[in-house]
């Protein structure tokens, strides 16, 4: 290997995380973090909670201070935009032109977020993503008396409940009929509608926008599709996000849905790899090939390339896991529920601290608990196991699930 050695495009919690893991398994050649920010890499899921709280600052969500990077010997390059990569050079090349070597380049690029039409260039309209936009938000939300988000996702969600604990009247309006409907089951949906209309939030389910209304450049309402008008003074747009695959397409590399990997994160150069956000990688817990939005996914992503960017080559074989707090309420989400026949429920969904085992072909292939950590902690171990989980022991309450997880010397 030459001096080159590897250089990560994408400077968020999946470059970071690969940087610190490269340096963590010895690899001893030169690392190059590169990243379109100009903020030091930092946490994003405070971003949408206690951030835009208050409850805490910017430098609790930075991952390192620039010395950090200096005594890793991790070259890091903020507010620098990669333009392209020129494959038969071994090269990429920055928007000024500067032209970096690599060994090994990697692409963890991430994802942007959707964009609402006829949003642009109106103040007051803000999306949730970086630490600039939580920035923005919050000090928008100090003044604000009534806000709108659209979209009643994971992130959207969050804010929402962040608002009314400031006692902001606060409507949520949501396309589709149910809330997070394409990351849970109906059953938990229904939980978290309940909740956050206790909260105080007022909900417009199976609601579609028609557009923005706006008085001298600044957001006043939102005009819904039945041609309701909502007054506001904030409006928060969580609308999904695409993966930033352009450098990659360009490239020559394959995309689909994301720049596509195999099962040691390889793309279709065998030198460049992805991983987080704006990768899709084959995996036994999914029916197809995924890109998965997770820290988790990120995290656990960059421990094993750094592994296999070491010498020791496996297949990534993680459990996807996921969590979302929201005014109270805690989330956690072990496996992938798509294609999901039938769901049973362990626990209280009126005391809100309850679990929905969810199967495919009698085959238990996620678990979606709230406020109940203990479930969420076995299911990742059932799933990671692959063992077989039957519908009768779920709803027998008496009957301890972690007794069918392997013996360590049965797992070794």
């Amino acid at each position: 290997m030459s001096d080159a050695g590897i250089v990560i495009v994408g400077a968020g919690q999946a470059g970071y995380q690969l940087a610190s893991s490269l340096r963590d398994a010895g690899y001893q050649q030169r690392i190059l973090l590169i990243g379109d920010e100009v903020e030091p890499p930092y946490q994003r899921p405070p971003l949408s909670k206690a951030f835009l709280s208050g409850a805490i600052e910017a430098d609790a969500v930075t991952f390192q201070q620039p010395d950090h990077y200096v005594s890793r010997n991790i070259e890091l390059f903020l507010g620098t935009h990669v333009a392209s990569i020129e494959r038969a050079n071994k090269q990429v090349v920055t928007a000024d032109g500067d032209r970096i070597g690599y060994d090994r380049l990697v692409l963890a690029t991430g994802a942007a977020n959707r964009q609402l039409p006829g949003a642009a260039g109106i103040d007051g309209i803000f999306g949730i993503r970086t630490l600039a936009d939580a920035r923005a938000i919050r000090d928008g939300l100090a003044s604000a008396t009534r806000v709108v988000v659209i979209g009643g996702g994971f992130l959207g969600l969050e804010f929402a409940a962040v608002a009314r604990a400031k006692n902001v009247s606060v409507t949520v309006v949501e396309a589709a009929g149910r809330l997070m409907a394409r990351a849970i089951s109906p059953v938990t949906s229904e939980a978290f509608r309940l909740h956050h209309e206790r909260l105080g939030t007022d909900l417009r389910l199976a609601t579609s926008v028609k557009g923005l209304i706006a008085d001298k450049g600044r957001v006043t309402g939102v005009e819904l599709g039945n041609g309701t008008v909502l007054p506001a003074d904030l409006v928060v747009v969580s609308i999904g996000v695409i993966p930033n695959v352009e450098l990659a397409r360009a490239a020559g590399l394959a995309c689909d849905n994301g720049i596509v990997i195999d099962q040691n994160l390889s793309t279709s150069d065998p030198d460049i790899f992805s991983l987080g956000d704006c990768a899709v990688y084959p995996s036994r817990f999914a029916q197809v090939p995924s890109r998965l939005e997770s820290i988790q996914n990120a995290v656990d992503q960059a421990r094993h390339l750094a592994l296999t960017l070491t010498g020791n080559m496996s297949a990534y074989d993680a459990v996807p896991w996921f969590w979302s707090d929201q005014g109270g309420a805690k989330l956690q989400i072990a496996g992938l529920s798509q294609g999901v026949t039938e769901t049973f429920i362990r626990g209280s969904e009126v005391d809100l601290k309850f679990s929905v085992y969810c199967f495919r072909d009698d085959r238990l292939v996620a678990i979606e608990s709230v406020n109940r950590p203990a479930d969420h902690m076995s299911g990742r171990k059932l799933l990671a196991a692959g063992v077989a989980v039957l519908p009768s022991q779920v709803v027998d309450t008496d009957f301890d699930l972690k007794s069918l997880l392997p013996s360590p010397s049965q797992a070794a």
